[in-house]
Formats: structure tokens, sequence, C-alpha cells
């Protein structure tokens, strides 16, 4: 099996920021390659400082070591795991029966001028029984909206669009800042899959380091390829939105969670991705200049809302 140096492309974001035409144009290339070739990219020089990283891990295992009554009081069905706590076992990969083995916990956009988007959003939950956490939450959303930010002008750029693109259509966005609890391991386990294979629905992933390894991609050649980002990176990776928009030009890459060696089955597993998302009403409508002869439509016009909705009743969080 390949390392992490061999299947996944290291970009540095500081040589977008930088100023330097030609860092810039090199790191869009590096970039737009990755993600027409891979998937998933690591990133370094993220602009996601480590303190707030460290103080997120450390508010979430406080949030998830609470006794599951006081967590249940955080699980609002109505809102389908959009904001607040999700229970174990409640969610599925799309086209699996089998429950995933974790639970979370997710924190949503807070609007803070007049955009009337604002009605769309549910409140985040906050937790009382850990006072840091739900800004801790905010703090470090914002983080990731603006580091996701620089992604998508640079993806804009490799596909021939304006460098902002994107940008009206990622403030105030849906994007979502999830908290994932994969438990110890009990009992021999039906699957060896904690997370069965999917692929995301937004238009980037960003995850933070996650406390243990398990994390492995699907590669051209259908291997499954372990993931461990170092600690100084994130692992950014296509979503549907994304590949769906650029007629699959850029590659929205299947992954999964496997347990751990039976050894290491004591441990908890933790990870936090932030899922990037536009406003519900961006159209996914194919780019024109991803259409070809050789590569024609291959999806009909929907809107980032629709399209959303639809996944979440295939993955079992909307009835």
């Amino acid at each position: 099996m390949a390392t992490i140096t061999h299947s996944i492309p290291v970009v540095d974001l500081a040589a977008f920021t930088s100023g330097d035409a030609k860092s810039k144009a090199a790191f869009v290339q590096a970039l737009g390659k990755a993600y027409e070739e891979v998937g998933f990219v690591a990133v370094k020089n993220h602009g996601i400082p480590d303190a707030l990283i460290a103080d997120l891990y450390k508010y979430v295992q406080q949030f998830f070591a609470l006794p599951s009554d006081t967590k249940y009081q955080y699980e609002i069905p109505e809102l389908a795991g959009q904001r607040g706590y999700t229970s174990f076992g409640k969610e599925h990969a799309k086209g699996f029966d089998a429950p995933d083995l974790k639970e979370f916990f997710q924190f949503g956009q807070e609007v803070e001028d007049d955009d009337p988007v604002k009605d769309e959003y549910p409140p985040n939950v906050v937790v009382k029984e850990v006072p840091e956490f739900t800004p801790t939450f905010h703090k470090a959303y914002r983080a990731f909206e603006k580091s996701g930010k620089y992604l998508l002008q640079a993806i804009a750029i490799f596909l021939g669009l304006d460098e902002h693109y994107f940008d009206t259509q990622v403030h105030n966005g849906n994007s979502i800042l999830r908290a994932i609890h994969y438990p110890p391991i009990t009992q021999e386990p039906k699957s060896a899959i904690r997370a069965e294979q999917h692929e995301d629905i937004n238009l980037i992933t960003l995850l933070v380091g996650a406390s243990a390894d398990g994390l492995q991609i699907l590669d051209k050649q259908n291997n499954w390829v372990p993931v461990t980002s170092l600690p100084e990176q994130i692992v950014v990776n296509v979503g549907d939105m994304l590949q769906r928009l650029t007629n699959n030009r850029l590659k929205s890459t299947t992954h999964r969670v496997v347990n751990p060696p039976r050894e290491m089955w004591h441990t908890s597993r933790y990870s936090i991705p932030f899922f990037l998302h536009p406003k519900s009403g961006m159209p996914l409508n194919c780019l024109e200049s991803c259409i070809t002869d050789t590569h024609p439509q291959e999806y009909a016009p929907i809107t980032a809302g629709e399209y959303l909705d639809e996944r979440l009743r295939e993955i079992g969080l909307k009835k």
C-alpha cells in the first residue's frame, strides 16, 4: 500500500496567497492537476491556527465524553442532522443499508450581515456543559471558510473562470463543520468498515487531522490507499457538487474509514471535516467550458439546495 506522499499531492497555500504571480500560477496548476487525477490534496500553510485545531479537538472530546442522556438533549430530529447532535448509527452511505459506526455533531452558518439567506438556516445548538465548545466551533468555522474560499479561487482560475466566481456563492453558504466520534469497538464488528465507501455531497471538504488512522481513498487502479495527513497539513477533497459543476472534469474521490487493528479496538477515533457548501440557490448546471464532443453533458440542471435535499434522503438523515 502506498503512503500519503505517493497517493496525495502536497500543495502550499502560501504560494497562492503570497502575491507572487508565478507562485500563484504554479499552485493553480498543481491543485487543478491533482483534482483531475486524484481528487484529494494535502495542503500546508492552510491558515487554520494549530492552537485553534488543538482547542477544537479538546472540546469535541469533552462533548462526546458526556453521558448519552445529556447528548440526546442536543439531538433535534426535524433538523435532519444539519445542526446539533446525531446519535450513533443514524447515517449510512448512499447505496448501503448498514449504518456507519459513528455519532456526530454539526455546526452551521451564522449570517452576520443582512443577507436574506439567514432565514433559511436554523440556529446553532449551544452546548451548555462545555462552555468553550460553541465559540471554538464558530472561530474554526470562519477559519475553514477563509481557507476554502482561497482554494475555490484557485479552482476557478484553473477552470478558466473569473477568480472570484465562487466568492458570492459561498459567502453565507450552507457549509457544515462536523465533529465525528467513532467509539471504541467492544464486540466483533459485522463489518471491517467504520464509515462505508462514499463521496462527499458538497463543493470541497477540508479535513483537519483525524486522531487516528483509518481513512482510505480509492485510486484509479481500484486500490484502497491509506491517507494520513501530517500534523501541519489538512486534506482537501473534491465533492460531488464540484464534480457535477465541472461535468466530471474534477473528480469526487470515493473514500471510507476502516476499523483499526484489533489491538487498537479500545480506542476512539475523532475526525473534524468542514463541508464547504454554496448557498442553496447556486445552479450546479455543468459549466459550458467542461462540455465538449468527447465529454458531453452528464448531468441535468439542479440547484445546490435541491441536490443536497436529494442526497440527505439517500443517506437516511432526511425522511
